[in-house]
């Protein structure tokens, strides 16, 4: 489990606020399908919400911590049935996710060429 400083949650927070919840946590709990869906997620946004509905607090801090645990990323927030997790893109990530370049000429459409036949 990753740790954070106060400075690094509270800027964390702060961007987690408008996110809506991705995956969410019903009656069967932490099964092995809801923990790939928050891997998937977490591969994918970094930051994310996961709502619990389950109405013991101690539940749902278990989910946060196992969750945390597993997938090796960073407990942001807990408030109410939400919970917000955090995990850095590791090198591999980033360097798949770079843009490709663009290219220096512009394409030439199939017209372009029709049109200069001399017809």
């Amino acid at each position: 489990m990753l740790i954070l400083s106060a400075d690094e949650r509270r800027a964390l927070r702060a961007r987690a606020h408008p996110l809506h919840p991705v995956v969410a946590i019903s009656q069967n709990g932490l099964s092995e399908s809801v923990v790939m869906e928050v891997n998937a997620n977490l591969l994918s946004h970094q930051l994310i919400k996961v709502r619990v509905y389950n109405d013991d607090r101690q539940v749902r801090e278990q989910f946060l911590a196992m969750l945390c645990e597993r997938l090796d990323a960073a407990p942001v927030q807990h408030i109410g049935k939400l919970l917000v997790l955090w995990r850095p893109q590791t090198d591999a990530q980033a360097n798949a996710a770079k843009p490709r370049p663009r290219r220096s000429e512009p394409r030439r459409s199939k017209r372009s060429f029709q049109g200069s036949s001399g017809s």
